[in-house]
């Protein structure tokens, strides 16, 4: 089952209530911590589906997994939630987060969508230990990605300029992120509002990344820079 919608279809804001968000917060306080040797799996597994986008077969969520806006979250088939994580569409009637088959989320994982906003992970990708996927733009993480723990994506940034307003009162920025297919994020690594990290690359632990990275790159450092190519000997 390949639930990640297309394009055109993120604009679409779904249908919700107040009696559909009282549904999603009795059964996930019900099953959430029901555990595993209690059939708690096969519970979620079986009684999710009702209140979620899209929910596929096979997927495995321990216990003290926070879902938060259900009715704008997409699970494909087998993937793994660990404890801890939180994942939260609430906000917007445009949010929404779309999870590719067998994608993994390591326990402590924070994934949530701000304003009129999609965060999507692809197929088979991986995401460490407490890492945070969050902002006001869209965030787009491609398959067969391997990001690190404590990784953070960020998709907006504070503007600043004014010296005589506060931060908090000058707005954000929200051009997004993507991270193209087959990308490996090491330990740490921040990726800032408005970049684009091409296909297979890689991005040392540590590294904050504030300008787009071309397809194939290695890249380290604070700021990120490329120090060579994965298809140069």
């Amino acid at each position: 089952m390949n639930i990640i919608a297309d394009a055109n279809s993120w604009g679409k804001p779904r249908t919700s209530s107040k009696l559909d968000r009282i549904k999603e917060v009795l059964i996930t306080t019900l099953l959430e911590k029901v555990p595993a040797i209690a059939l708690g799996v096969q519970l979620r597994q079986g009684v999710y589906p009702l209140i979620f986008a899209a929910f596929g077969s096979s997927v495995y969520i321990e216990t003290d997994v926070k879902f938060y806006g259900t009715s704008g979250i997409e699970i494909g088939d087998g993937v793994k939630i660990s404890s801890g994580v939180r994942i939260n569409t609430l906000g917007h009637e445009n949010n929404k987060v779309s999870i590719g088959s067998r994608v993994f989320l390591e326990r402590g994982v924070d994934i949530g969508t701000l304003e009129d906003s999609y965060i999507e992970i692809g197929e088979g990708t991986y995401i460490g230990l407490y890492t945070c996927i969050a902002g006001y733009g869209n965030i787009k993480i491609g398959k067969n990605c391997l990001i690190a723990a404590h990784t953070g994506i960020y998709g907006n940034s504070h503007t600043f300029a004014d010296p005589n307003l506060t931060i908090a009162a000058q707005g954000v920025t929200k051009k997004g992120v993507v991270i193209g297919d087959d990308c490996w994020l090491g330990h740490g690594v921040t990726v800032v509002d408005g970049v684009t990290i091409g296909q297979g690359s890689v991005i040392g632990a540590g590294a904050v990344v504030n300008r787009d990275i071309p397809p194939y790159s290695i890249a380290v450092g604070v700021p990120a820079r490329v120090i060579s190519k994965r298809n140069q000997t």
